[in-house]
């Protein structure tokens, strides 16, 4: 034990799970926040449930480190003219945890099971209500696997690749009971599902005869090698236990910890805290109905007002980097356009408010002291408001009230977190929209709502870049809110850990080495 700390009676069944995983050096023990919901990829899942489910199971493609597609068990695909047909030829050698090679025929059947769960998390992507219908899928050989849309959709392989939709990883028949009911996955991923003990812990082992890509991690691809013989995924709701258990040793990771929580660990020898953002946005809202707020002037006033590079530090105790876009730093499409934001101009502020007519009136910022980054943004955004001659109050409100409301458009502004999105344009569906059709609509420009639409509807490739380029410029002049950062993903490990880091909000933990 590295510190002498008491365990209480909330950690024995931390300890039974330990032990039942084996703490050796062979042995990476994972804190599991709750324990996952299902086991089947996409399927009557949650977060955790989708991270089991990526390092166990792999689909034909994965997102890759910039959210980009590329490929995994398909070695290359095509498209047709008509952008409706896609050809998959898949790799030689890809063996499933029972031995069976990958085929065609497998990967069109566990497709067809997954699209006809009744539980799907992501039927909508395919039938036909959010993106196009998956029409037909054809296995005409062994090697080569031909999907079918009613029409053409660019965000086919994006919808696809979605944790949400487990990536739809391919499993084996075998993963179902003689009954037809769900066991478990049989997949074609660095590890093994091996043991689930409900409440307890998952254990995951490393799958010997898996064949790891060339080159380097990607994202959910790429090079994805276990260095461990064995993960153990401990059941440890209580964040207090699990820090606990990573000093004593009994945990070597935790995967997720907020800004605050990571603070205290940074001073501390014998850990490493590592931070990354994601698609997630921080943000903070404008009701753009709203009697006050209606008008640019008076919008752009407060963005003007804040000094965003000050705010995004302490908000996030010197973890985040600001960002002006909707587009994530880390995406192939964060050009230098969107490194472009209005820029902290508190000597402008005085005629922009003139100029909107303000007279000081009071806004109001709504919180939540569920998210510290949350009431962090609304503290300080208050501050430098008031700095700036504008009357700002906070309302703390529960988390699900804050929500309601969002939900509603019932705020003035609100300091408001979004999760994680799979592309930038999903990032941008869900803020843009007629407020007539969405409450939590918070920018209802008819140009944004085209754009958008078209970027839908557009490729990978240069247009799509002029479609985010064209969208930021115009949130630039509009500011009908105020985008201040990616959302953060935050761990800490164990420093005898080595390669461990959460990405893009899941425990990625091919690559990670355990040197005792």
């Amino acid at each position: 034990m590295r510190l002498g700390n008491r365990i209480g009676a909330s950690a024995l069944g931390i300890m039974a799970a330990l032990a039942a995983g084996g703490a050796t050096a062979q042995t990476l023990n994972v804190q599991l926040s709750s324990d996952i919901r299902s086991s089947r990829p996409g399927v009557n899942r949650d977060a955790l449930s989708d991270m089991v489910a990526l390092n166990v199971a792999e689909g034909l493609f994965a997102v890759g480190e910039r959210g980009d597609i590329v490929p995994m068990l398909a070695k290359s695909w095509t498209v047709s003219e008509d952008g409706t047909t896609y050809t998959f030829a898949l790799r030689e050698g890809r063996v499933f945890h029972n031995g069976a090679p990958v085929t065609a025929d497998l990967v069109k059947q566990s497709w067809e099971a997954m699209l006809a769960a009744p539980d799907f998390n992501c039927t909508g992507f395919f039938d036909g209500s959010r993106g196009s219908a998956v029409t037909g899928i054809e296995a005409p050989n062994a090697q080569t696997v031909v999907i079918t849309l009613a029409e053409p959709d660019a965000m086919f392989l994006k919808y696809a690749a979605q944790s949400q939709c487990g990536g739809m990883g391919v499993t084996h028949p075998d993963s179902f009971a003689e009954d037809g009911t769900w066991d478990h996955p049989i997949g074609t991923g660095p590890f093994v599902f091996a043991d689930w003990r409900r409440g307890q812990n998952v254990t995951l082992e490393k799958f010997s005869d898996y064949q790891p890509l060339a080159g380097e991690i990607d994202g959910f691809a790429g090079h994805k090698e276990a260095l461990v013989e064995t993960v153990n995924l401990v059941v440890t709701p209580d964040r207090a236990t699990a820090v606990a258990a990573l000093r004593s040793g009994d945990l070597d990771v935790v995967p997720y910890l907020s800004t605050a929580e990571s603070a205290e660990l940074q001073e501390e020898d014998g850990f490493v805290v590592k931070s990354a953002p994601h698609g997630g946005m921080i943000t903070l809202l404008m009701q753009t109905e709203d009697p006050v707020l209606s008008s640019t002037e008076m919008r752009m006033a407060v963005a003007k007002a804040l000094d965003v590079a000050q705010l995004v530090d302490v908000a996030t105790n010197g973890l985040g980097t600001p960002n002006a876009s909707l587009v994530p730093i880390s995406s192939l499409y964060h050009s230098a356009v969107h490194d472009r934001g209005v820029g902290y101009a508190p000597g402008e502020v005085p005629a922009m408010l003139e100029a909107a007519g303000y007279d000081g009136q009071e806004l109001v910022i709504q919180t939540n002291r569920r998210n510290p980054i949350n009431e962090n943004v609304a503290v300080l955004a208050q501050a430098m408001l008031q700095m700036a001659g504008i009357n700002a109050r906070i309302e703390v409100l529960e988390w699900a009230t804050q929500l309601d409301r969002f939900r509603s458009g019932s705020f003035q502004m609100s300091a408001f977190n979004y999760s994680n999105r799979a592309d930038p344009v999903l990032a941008y569906s869900a803020v843009v929209d007629s407020k007539e059709d969405r409450g939590s609509s918070i920018w209802d420009d008819p140009r944004a709502i085209e754009l958008v639409d078209e970027t839908l509807q557009t490729p990978d490739g240069e247009a799509r870049q002029a479609l985010f380029d064209e969208l930021h410029e115009l949130y630039l002049e509009q500011m009908p809110f105020v985008m201040l950062a990616n959302n953060l993903t935050v761990s800490v490990n164990a420093d005898y850990v080595q390669g461990y880091s959460t990405w893009n909000g899941f425990a990625r933990l091919w690559g990670v080495s355990v040197e005792k």
